[in-house]
């Protein structure tokens, strides 16, 4: 997959300093996470799921979850497993591209007794087409069957499968039992660690253990228990950096009316190098607040912030706004290879002139970034993500 490929050459040689780079299922494991952006999520029921994964690909979509699990109803389950094999199975006569590029697409099941189910109704072309399997509910004891069964899935197709737990059980919330079972989930993701693409966070489902939702003009970092468990989650499964851990899902995508103002800045779209930045810029930020993009916006800005990297995303609208926030701007890419280029510890002074670069507490921070900037690029100087919206923004209107 290589994202913003549905851009021009001149646009992309506008845009980046240095642009995406091709990413292979098969390169290095977190590399791979960070490459994933907005994985979309499409019901398994959806009647034309095959031309549905076709059109969101073409419109920049990198990785998409074909969901049986909370997704459909209960009795819908049989129905949606024959529908997702049958969507798989088209896929592979005829793959989803942008460009050239095939994006990454999994599967979530409800447990790991379908896993062995779905991968005997594949072809051999749709086997090739699947990317893994997404599990929910994931702990310890569970965790290591459902591993077991993409192991012997693995077998069965002669290649690699990704698996992508899912952190949404109530052990994982409730305090007294929280450390104890993130440690059970570290221990099997580090024992499968060459299987485990990413972790995922259920937070509408830890949200709704306590009965909880976040309003549309909050983030989930304003809903504490959960802010509380993402917190804790990142210090055991992210710890060191050798796990991704994705951000939660953002479920809104409109807005009929606002309680708050949004804290959506008008500066960076009065000065983005737009065609006509007087005229489009503030439209485009109007259109962001109007679809609630500016919320989302903010929430991707504090996963990053909090060590999150990727988002879950339940509509098309979303994946532009998270792939444009993703893309590493030239400040942060001349400070990440400063970092990296020294390895005798010390302090070097931003090409910026802006701030202090601590060559070994802002080592993995760089890493990330170089991670960052292979999978998404960098964009030139004086860019910031209006720039890249407004260009993906033009092609898919």
């Amino acid at each position: 997959m290589r994202h913003f490929a549905f851009l021009d050459p001149a646009a992309r040689d506008a845009l980046f300093h240095c642009p995406p780079k091709e990413i292979s299922r098969d390169d290095d494991r977190r590399l791979v996470a960070t490459a994933l952006g907005a994985t979309l999520y499409a019901p398994g029921t959806r009647p034309k799921l095959a031309d549905d994964v076709r059109r969101q690909s073409a419109a920049g979509v990198a990785s998409m979850v074909l969901c049986l699990e909370d997704a459909i109803s209960d009795g819908d389950v049989p129905a949606a497993e024959a529908n997702v094999v049958r969507a798989l199975n088209e896929l592979g006569e005829n793959p989803p591209t942008v460009g050239d590029s095939p994006g990454l697409i999994f599967v979530r099941v409800r447990s790991a007794e379908q896993i062995p189910a779905l991968v005997a109704g594949l072809t051999p072309a749709a086997a090739d087409v699947l990317a893994g399997f997404v599990l929910p509910k994931f702990v310890e004891d569970s965790g290591e069957v459902s591993m077991a069964a993409v192991l012997q899935a693995c077998d069965r197709l002669g290649r690699q499968l990704w698996a992508m737990p899912v952190l949404e059980s109530p052990e994982v919330i409730h305090r007294e039992t929280r450390l104890e079972t993130l440690l059970g989930v570290r221990r099997l993701v580090d024992k499968h660690a060459d299987h485990v693409l990413a972790v995922r966070l259920g937070a509408t489902d830890l949200s709704g253990l306590y009965g909880l939702r976040r309003d549309r003009d909050l983030t989930i970092y304003d809903i504490a228990v959960v802010r509380d468990c993402i917190a804790d989650i990142v210090n055991v499964c992210a710890r060191g950096g050798d796990h991704v851990v994705t951000g939660p899902v953002w479920e809104y995508f409109a807005q009929p009316e606002r309680l708050f103002v949004s804290s959506l800045r008008v500066t960076p779209f009065a000065t983005a190098d737009l065609a006509d930045p007087v005229v489009q810029g503030p439209a485009m930020r109007r259109d962001l607040v109007s679809a609630d993009l500016d919320r989302l916006i903010k929430e991707v800005v504090l996963d990053k912030a909090n060590g999150l990297i990727g988002k879950t995303v339940i509509h098309p609208s979303h994946v532009a706004a998270v792939h444009a926030l993703y893309v590493v701007t030239h400040e942060e890419y001349e400070d990440a290879l400063t970092v990296a280029d020294g390895e005798t510890g010390g302090v070097r002074r931003s090409s910026y002139a802006n701030k202090m670069n601590e060559l070994r507490p802002h080592r993995r921070w760089a890493q990330t970034v170089l991670r960052r900037a292979e999978a998404f690029g960098v964009l030139k100087a004086g860019h910031t993500f209006v720039d890249v919206l407004a260009a993906s923004q033009a092609v898919m209107s």
